[in-house]
């Protein structure tokens, strides 16, 4: 029932931006915590941004202020504006939706958007 559709990854050099898209279906939108996580290869997955049901965020470290989370509920839809976009930043983004005290692994995931930052 629950689908999660990323979009807006692609390639990018260094220094560019990219306005990554989650549109959720089947969840009471309103009432989930969004998350981004990304996951490059032979890496672990790691937490990028979070937003929350009371339109609080977090970020993980790996970000340093670059990136900004932000929701649509009327549109359940997440975004994830990313700047300042590095080498290190190339991997699969992930849509992650889960109920609020439950662990993002006992959510639901989108089957992500690459991104590939590259000269």
């Amino acid at each position: 029932q629950v689908t999660l559709a990323e979009s807006g990854g692609g390639l990018v050099q260094p220094g560019g931006s990219l306005r990554l898209s989650c549109v959720a279906s089947g969840i009471t939108f309103a009432s989930n915590v969004m998350g981004w996580y990304r996951e490059a290869p032979g890496k672990q997955r790691e937490l990028v941004a979070v937003s929350y049901t009371d339109g609080s965020t977090r970020y993980g470290d790996v970000v340093k202020g670059r990136f900004s989370v932000s929701r649509d509920n009327a549109k359940k839809t997440v975004h994830l504006q990313m700047d300042d976009l590095e080498s290190e930043d190339t991997a699969v983004y992930l849509c992650n939706a889960r109920l609020p005290g439950t662990p993002a692994d006992h959510g639901s995931w989108g089957q992500g958007t690459q991104v590939t930052v590259s000269s």
